[in-house]
Protein backbone atom coordinates (compact mmCIF):
# COMPACT_ATOMS: atom_id res chain seq x y z
CA UNK A 1 0.00 0.00 0.00
CA UNK A 2 1.71 3.39 -1.32
CA UNK A 3 -0.76 5.48 1.12
CA UNK A 4 -1.53 2.92 3.94
CA UNK A 5 -4.27 3.33 7.18
CA UNK A 6 -3.80 4.64 10.32
CA UNK A 7 -5.18 5.07 13.44
CA UNK A 8 -4.65 9.08 15.09
CA UNK A 9 -6.98 10.68 17.74
CA UNK A 10 -10.27 8.31 17.19
CA UNK A 11 -10.04 8.42 13.30
CA UNK A 12 -8.59 6.03 10.97
CA UNK A 13 -7.51 7.65 8.01
CA UNK A 14 -4.45 7.59 5.03
CA UNK A 15 -0.93 8.12 6.48
CA UNK A 16 -0.63 11.39 4.31
CA UNK A 17 -3.88 12.80 5.98
CA UNK A 18 -2.42 11.63 9.69
CA UNK A 19 -1.19 14.89 10.76
CA UNK A 20 -0.49 16.37 14.60
CA UNK A 21 -0.34 19.82 15.93
CA UNK A 22 3.45 21.13 16.14
CA UNK A 23 2.90 22.02 19.75
CA UNK A 24 1.81 18.39 20.35
CA UNK A 25 4.71 17.37 23.55
CA UNK A 26 6.02 14.68 21.66
CA UNK A 27 7.07 17.08 18.93
CA UNK A 28 7.90 19.30 20.91
CA UNK A 29 9.69 17.57 24.04
CA UNK A 30 9.76 13.88 23.25
CA UNK A 31 7.48 13.57 25.64
CA UNK A 32 5.69 10.87 24.75
CA UNK A 33 6.32 6.58 24.85
CA UNK A 34 6.01 4.00 21.91
CA UNK A 35 5.51 0.39 21.70
CA UNK A 36 6.13 -1.97 18.73
CA UNK A 37 4.80 -5.56 18.30
CA UNK A 38 5.78 -8.52 15.86
CA UNK A 39 2.78 -9.95 13.89
CA UNK A 40 3.00 -13.60 12.27
CA UNK A 41 0.53 -14.69 9.98
CA UNK A 42 -1.90 -12.32 11.18
CA UNK A 43 -1.48 -12.99 14.97
CA UNK A 44 0.06 -10.66 17.55
CA UNK A 45 3.15 -11.94 19.19
CA UNK A 46 3.37 -11.73 22.66
CA UNK A 47 0.71 -8.57 22.52
CA UNK A 48 0.02 -8.99 26.56
CA UNK A 49 3.95 -8.84 27.76
CA UNK A 50 4.08 -5.69 25.32
CA UNK A 51 1.19 -3.75 26.70
CA UNK A 52 1.84 -4.36 29.69
CA UNK A 53 4.88 -2.94 29.16
CA UNK A 54 3.49 0.17 27.51
CA UNK A 55 1.43 0.61 30.61
CA UNK A 56 4.35 0.60 32.32
CA UNK A 57 6.49 2.88 30.53
CA UNK A 58 3.58 5.31 30.24
CA UNK A 59 3.08 5.04 34.34
CA UNK A 60 6.59 5.93 34.92
CA UNK A 61 6.31 9.33 33.04
CA UNK A 62 2.93 10.18 34.66
CA UNK A 63 0.87 9.47 31.34
CA UNK A 64 -2.62 8.07 31.62
CA UNK A 65 -2.91 4.52 29.37
CA UNK A 66 -5.87 6.38 26.98
CA UNK A 67 -7.12 2.37 26.83
CA UNK A 68 -7.52 -0.81 28.22
CA UNK A 69 -5.83 -3.70 27.10
CA UNK A 70 -9.03 -5.33 24.54
CA UNK A 71 -9.47 -1.09 22.98
CA UNK A 72 -5.95 -1.32 22.79
CA UNK A 73 -6.05 -5.02 20.95
CA UNK A 74 -9.36 -3.51 18.90
CA UNK A 75 -7.77 -0.67 17.38
CA UNK A 76 -4.61 -2.64 16.91
CA UNK A 77 -6.68 -5.73 14.89
CA UNK A 78 -8.54 -2.77 12.55
CA UNK A 79 -5.26 -1.36 11.49
CA UNK A 80 -3.85 -4.66 10.73
CA UNK A 81 -6.93 -5.76 8.64
CA UNK A 82 -6.59 -3.25 6.49
CA UNK A 83 -3.02 -4.30 5.58
CA UNK A 84 -1.74 -7.34 3.17
CA UNK A 85 0.51 -8.52 4.85
CA UNK A 86 0.54 -11.29 6.88
CA UNK A 87 3.80 -10.77 8.66
CA UNK A 88 3.49 -7.24 10.24
CA UNK A 89 5.19 -4.84 12.70
CA UNK A 90 2.67 -2.77 14.89
CA UNK A 91 3.84 0.54 15.86
CA UNK A 92 1.50 2.14 19.46
CA UNK A 93 2.99 6.35 20.20
CA UNK A 94 0.91 7.93 23.10
CA UNK A 95 2.33 11.35 23.72
CA UNK A 96 1.08 13.76 26.49
CA UNK A 97 -0.78 15.67 24.05
CA UNK A 98 -1.03 19.29 22.78
CA UNK A 99 -0.24 22.15 25.01
CA UNK A 100 1.38 25.47 25.19
CA UNK A 101 5.39 25.32 25.03
CA UNK A 102 6.03 24.56 28.90
CA UNK A 103 8.35 22.28 30.65
CA UNK A 104 6.58 20.81 33.49
CA UNK A 105 3.24 19.13 32.93
CA UNK A 106 0.38 20.99 31.97
CA UNK A 107 -2.82 19.74 33.33
CA UNK A 108 -6.05 18.40 32.13
CA UNK A 109 -4.16 17.04 28.83
CA UNK A 110 -5.20 14.86 25.96
CA UNK A 111 -2.81 12.32 25.14
CA UNK A 112 -2.23 11.75 21.58
CA UNK A 113 -2.80 8.34 20.33
CA UNK A 114 -1.17 6.85 17.52
CA UNK A 115 -0.88 3.36 15.96
CA UNK A 116 0.64 2.07 12.23
CA UNK A 117 1.77 -1.04 10.45
CA UNK A 118 4.27 -2.01 8.34
CA UNK A 119 5.74 -5.14 6.50
CA UNK A 120 8.26 -6.37 9.25
CA UNK A 121 11.81 -6.95 7.51
CA UNK A 122 13.73 -10.35 9.10
CA UNK A 123 17.38 -11.18 9.01
CA UNK A 124 18.09 -12.00 5.44
CA UNK A 125 19.31 -15.76 4.87
CA UNK A 126 22.61 -14.76 5.08
CA UNK A 127 22.94 -13.11 8.27
CA UNK A 128 20.76 -16.44 9.68
CA UNK A 129 24.06 -18.62 8.13
CA UNK A 130 27.31 -16.81 9.58
CA UNK A 131 25.91 -13.95 11.99
CA UNK A 132 26.79 -10.84 11.94
CA UNK A 133 29.20 -8.08 12.77
CA UNK A 134 29.27 -5.45 15.80
CA UNK A 135 30.58 -2.61 17.09
CA UNK A 136 31.33 -1.27 20.88
CA UNK A 137 31.10 1.91 22.11
CA UNK A 138 30.55 3.69 25.60
CA UNK A 139 27.13 3.70 26.19
CA UNK A 140 26.32 7.51 26.81
CA UNK A 141 22.01 7.71 27.23
CA UNK A 142 20.49 8.92 29.96
CA UNK A 143 19.68 6.80 33.46
CA UNK A 144 16.03 5.48 32.34
CA UNK A 145 16.74 3.39 29.85
CA UNK A 146 13.94 1.07 30.90
CA UNK A 147 11.29 3.31 29.68
CA UNK A 148 10.51 3.09 25.99
CA UNK A 149 10.52 6.60 25.25
CA UNK A 150 10.21 8.05 21.88
CA UNK A 151 13.06 10.41 22.72
CA UNK A 152 15.94 8.18 21.35
CA UNK A 153 18.58 10.58 19.85
CA UNK A 154 20.75 8.43 22.23
CA UNK A 155 19.96 5.08 20.33
CA UNK A 156 19.58 7.01 16.92
CA UNK A 157 23.41 8.16 17.44
CA UNK A 158 24.32 4.48 18.28
CA UNK A 159 22.90 2.95 15.02
CA UNK A 160 24.65 5.77 13.01
CA UNK A 161 27.44 4.65 14.53
CA UNK A 162 26.91 1.63 13.40
CA UNK A 163 26.45 2.23 10.55
CA UNK A 164 28.96 4.17 9.71
CA UNK A 165 31.08 1.15 10.50
CA UNK A 166 29.50 -1.26 7.89
CA UNK A 167 28.43 -2.88 11.04
CA UNK A 168 24.80 -4.35 11.96
CA UNK A 169 24.64 -3.10 15.74
CA UNK A 170 26.72 -0.84 18.27
CA UNK A 171 26.93 -2.75 21.28
CA UNK A 172 27.46 -0.14 24.27
CA UNK A 173 29.36 -0.51 27.34
CA UNK A 174 28.62 2.15 30.74
CA UNK A 175 31.82 2.01 32.95
CA UNK A 176 33.16 -1.16 31.43
CA UNK A 177 29.94 -3.26 31.88
CA UNK A 178 27.48 -4.45 28.63
CA UNK A 179 24.34 -2.68 28.67
CA UNK A 180 22.93 -3.22 25.05
CA UNK A 181 23.07 -2.70 21.46
CA UNK A 182 20.97 0.28 19.67
CA UNK A 183 18.22 -1.48 19.18
CA UNK A 184 18.85 -4.76 20.47
CA UNK A 185 19.51 -6.84 23.64
CA UNK A 186 22.44 -8.79 23.73
CA UNK A 187 23.57 -11.65 25.13
CA UNK A 188 26.77 -13.67 26.06
CA UNK A 189 27.19 -17.24 25.91
CA UNK A 190 30.08 -19.46 28.20
CA UNK A 191 30.32 -22.85 28.96
CA UNK A 192 26.88 -23.50 28.06
CA UNK A 193 25.17 -20.88 29.88
CA UNK A 194 23.44 -17.90 28.10
CA UNK A 195 24.40 -14.96 30.37
CA UNK A 196 22.37 -11.11 30.04
CA UNK A 197 22.57 -7.81 32.03
CA UNK A 198 20.37 -7.36 34.86
CA UNK A 199 17.01 -6.03 34.20
CA UNK A 200 17.55 -2.25 35.49
CA UNK A 201 17.61 1.08 34.57
CA UNK A 202 20.58 0.70 32.50
CA UNK A 203 18.93 -1.52 29.73
CA UNK A 204 15.77 -1.33 28.33
CA UNK A 205 13.86 -4.76 28.91
CA UNK A 206 12.55 -6.31 25.92
CA UNK A 207 10.12 -8.46 25.44
CA UNK A 208 12.43 -11.46 24.33
CA UNK A 209 14.29 -10.93 27.54
CA UNK A 210 11.31 -13.05 29.27
CA UNK A 211 10.88 -15.37 26.42
CA UNK A 212 14.75 -16.41 26.24
CA UNK A 213 14.60 -17.37 29.90
CA UNK A 214 11.76 -19.65 28.88
CA UNK A 215 13.19 -21.11 26.28
CA UNK A 216 16.43 -21.47 28.16
CA UNK A 217 14.28 -23.30 30.61
CA UNK A 218 12.49 -25.53 28.27
CA UNK A 219 15.92 -26.53 26.50
CA UNK A 220 17.48 -26.83 29.36
CA UNK A 221 20.17 -24.25 29.05
CA UNK A 222 21.82 -22.67 32.48
CA UNK A 223 20.56 -18.91 32.20
CA UNK A 224 22.03 -15.83 34.64
CA UNK A 225 21.24 -12.03 34.55
CA UNK A 226 24.13 -10.30 35.75
CA UNK A 227 26.61 -7.27 35.53
CA UNK A 228 28.84 -8.48 32.51
CA UNK A 229 32.50 -6.79 32.03
CA UNK A 230 33.76 -6.16 28.88
CA UNK A 231 36.34 -8.68 28.84
CA UNK A 232 33.90 -11.24 28.88
CA UNK A 233 32.13 -10.43 26.15
CA UNK A 234 35.04 -10.67 24.08
CA UNK A 235 35.89 -13.46 25.62
CA UNK A 236 32.24 -15.05 25.21
CA UNK A 237 31.94 -18.56 22.93
CA UNK A 238 29.25 -17.16 21.55
CA UNK A 239 27.08 -13.17 21.46
CA UNK A 240 23.62 -12.92 20.17
CA UNK A 241 20.89 -10.07 19.85
CA UNK A 242 17.79 -10.45 20.52
CA UNK A 243 14.64 -7.93 19.10
CA UNK A 244 11.67 -7.93 17.67
CA UNK A 245 13.31 -7.74 14.17
CA UNK A 246 16.04 -9.56 14.61
CA UNK A 247 14.35 -12.19 16.44
CA UNK A 248 17.46 -13.88 17.43
CA UNK A 249 20.71 -13.29 15.98
CA UNK A 250 24.53 -14.33 15.99
CA UNK A 251 27.17 -11.91 16.21
CA UNK A 252 30.31 -13.53 15.45
CA UNK A 253 32.59 -9.95 15.52
CA UNK A 254 32.87 -7.68 17.39
CA UNK A 255 35.41 -4.55 16.14
CA UNK A 256 37.88 -6.50 14.97
CA UNK A 257 38.06 -9.71 17.44
CA UNK A 258 36.26 -12.69 16.54
CA UNK A 259 33.79 -14.21 18.97
CA UNK A 260 33.90 -17.90 19.48
CA UNK A 261 36.43 -20.20 19.86
CA UNK A 262 38.18 -23.69 18.19
CA UNK A 263 35.79 -24.45 15.33
CA UNK A 264 33.01 -22.52 16.11
CA UNK A 265 35.30 -18.83 16.15
CA UNK A 266 33.84 -16.47 13.75
CA UNK A 267 30.33 -18.72 13.55
CA UNK A 268 26.90 -19.08 14.95
CA UNK A 269 27.17 -21.39 17.55
CA UNK A 270 25.16 -24.25 18.89
CA UNK A 271 23.23 -22.45 21.68
CA UNK A 272 22.29 -19.51 19.04
CA UNK A 273 20.94 -22.37 17.12
CA UNK A 274 18.84 -24.15 19.22
CA UNK A 275 17.17 -20.41 20.74
CA UNK A 276 16.68 -19.71 17.03
CA UNK A 277 14.79 -23.01 16.66
CA UNK A 278 13.06 -22.39 19.42
CA UNK A 279 11.80 -18.73 18.67
CA UNK A 280 10.49 -20.08 15.32
CA UNK A 281 8.42 -22.63 17.32
CA UNK A 282 7.07 -20.16 20.11
CA UNK A 283 5.98 -18.16 17.30
CA UNK A 284 4.37 -21.50 15.38
CA UNK A 285 2.36 -21.91 18.57
CA UNK A 286 1.50 -18.77 19.87
CA UNK A 287 -2.24 -17.79 20.22
CA UNK A 288 -4.64 -15.73 17.77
Amino acid sequence: MNDPLVYLNGKFTPISEAHVPVLDRGFIFGDGIYEVIPVYGRKMFRSDQHLARLNRSLAAIGIPNPHSKEEWLKLIAQVMAAHTADDQMVYLQVTRGVAKRAHAFPAEITPTVFIMTNPIVLPNANARANGVVCVSMEDKRWLHCEIKSISLLGNVLAAQNAAEHQATESIQFRDGFLSEASASNVWVVKDGKVIGPPKDNLILEGIRYGLIEELCAAKDIPFEMRRIPRVEVFAADEVFLTSATKEVLAVVKIDDQTIGHGSNAGKPGPIYHQLYAAYQDAKAASPA
